[in-house]
């Protein structure tokens, strides 16, 4: 992608823009702190309603965060505000809204374009209002925004421990390199052409991943349930959620397929985990961050390679499978070992996921509440499983782990081209509004394409 852009023309002459880390800008172009090319208002409207105000829609963070634009697609939300709020607050086509507070240092300064606005539609809380003066286009400034060199200004300053936020001075203070209001339209009118055709780009490959996976879903779902060959002479399982099975395959209960296991832990056993798309793992071998560690491991249970793993607060989204690792687990987890060598884990593990994915588990489950599924091996026990013979459970596994990779492959594939065309978008944004390349007129831009 980089070539790409090498072979764009640059301009004739170049300055020192004065930034260190941005370097040269064009000779002709200017350099201003944003304090003298927009009003800055900072929203207080909140959420909440009350009976005494006038009745508005809010434009919210998350609105801001996951749209470049703000437009009548977006289901807004209603709340009240008052009539001085109202006047102050309201959005007009061409501001750009930026998010001003975050968890994440790294999201601060999302912006998004203005290009609906109504009467009583305001900016909410979390968020500031960037309404450039008559030098600087509107579509410039979201487009400067989004550039890398204007990401790195906010994030260094924002301050926080665990949500950080920018003030009012350090937006003000940030640095807006910009030509002439023609030259910004043209630029505009680049990026708006360029990066639709890179959006376009990755959501076509996007839908290819989505399609591979449901391949991949129907492939496992189909050999766990039918087995391998399609000549098979099938009977009815009895079971209502899977229907015919080959008919010389047994349907036995759970608790007479796998005991459950209670093994102590052992001194330097480390954590392992039960995660959503199958794997059971040690945590190091996955991510050493965003866990939440226990002070006490009261009740901590011991976990060896080969065990089949549930996890039963997550069981229900896929979190089942055969564990990869010695280690110790929650009291939260159900630990399975077979009651004969004819039952192969690794083949129940895709059962169970299956069952999981089709949400049976879902409704054999316990809960508190309805985001508080428990399975505990109580609910399994009495419950039928389809049962091959061994020959055909290692076959149907190897099935499933061969042509897996297969796909895993192509998604990975996708999901590198997927990367590469982002960071691509990237550069090409941030060479566009810093003047490291000169971008072509309209007319020649289509005429490229």
């Amino acid at each position: 992608m980089s070539e790409l852009l090498g072979a764009m023309p640059t301009y004739e002459a170049y300055k020192d823009s004065g930034v260190e880390w941005l370097g040269e800008i064009p000779a002709h172009w200017e350099k201003r702190r944003l304090r003298f090319l927009i009003d800055l208002i900072v929203s207080n409207v909140d959420k909440h309603s009350k009976v005494w105000e006038n009745p508005i829609t809010l434009c919210n963070y998350v609105d801001v965060y996951k749209n470049n634009y703000i437009t009548n697609e977006i289901s807004f939300m209603e709340a009240t505000a008052t009539s001085d709020e109202v006047d102050r607050f309201k959005i007009k086509i061409n501001d750009v809204l930026i998010t001003k507070d975050s968890e994440d240092w790294l999201d601060i300064g999302v912006p998004a374009l203005v290009k609906y606005e109504e009467r009583n539609l305001l900016c909410g809380y979390h968020l500031a209002i960037l309404r450039a003066y008559n030098i600087i286009n509107g579509s410039f400034l979201f487009w400067a925004l989004s550039a890398q060199y204007s990401k790195i200004q906010f994030s260094v300053r924002a301050n926080g421990i665990t949500r950080y936020g920018i003030s009012h001075g350090v937006i003000k203070d940030s640095w807006l390199m910009f030509p002439a209001l023609s030259e910004q339209t043209t630029i505009v009118k680049f990026l708006d052409y360029k990066t639709s055709q890179i959006d376009q780009a990755i959501t076509i490959k996007e839908k290819q991943i989505t399609l591979l996976r449901e391949h991949k879903q129907i492939l496992i779902q189909n050999a766990v349930t039918r087995g391998l060959d399609p000549d098979a002479p099938m009977r009815d399982s009895g079971l209502e959620w899977i229907g015919e099975v080959p008919a010389y395959w047994e349907v036995i209960r759970f608790k007479n397929l796998f005991s459950q296991s209670h093994l102590p832990v052992r001194k330097d056993d480390g954590v392992v985990t039960s995660y959503r798309d199958g794997q059971v793992t040690l945590r190091s071998n996955r991510r050493l961050e965003g866990y939440t560690e226990a002070i006490i491991e009261q009740g901590y249970q011991g976990i060896r390679k080969g065990q089949l793993v549930l996890n039963s607060m997550d069981a229900f989204e896929g979190a089942i499978g055969v564990s990869e690792s010695d280690g110790k687990c929650t009291p939260e987890y159900v630990v399975c070992d077979p009651l004969s060598n004819q039952f192969l884990p690794e083949y129940f593990a895709y059962l169970l996921r299956e069952m999981a994915l089709i949400k049976y588990i879902r409704v054999i489950c316990n809960a508190v509440r309805q985001r508080a599924v428990r399975i505990r091996f109580n609910n399994l026990a009495k419950r039928f499983l389809i049962v091959p013979p061994l020959k055909e459970q290692t076959a149907i596994v190897n099935h499933i782990e061969t042509q897996s990779a297969t796909i895993d492959k192509a998604i990975g594939l996708y999901e590198q081209q997927i990367e590469k065309l982002r960071e691509y978008k990237a550069t090409l944004i941030n060479s566009a509004v810093t003047g490291k390349i000169k971008v072509p007129m309209p007319e020649q831009t289509e005429a490229a394409a």
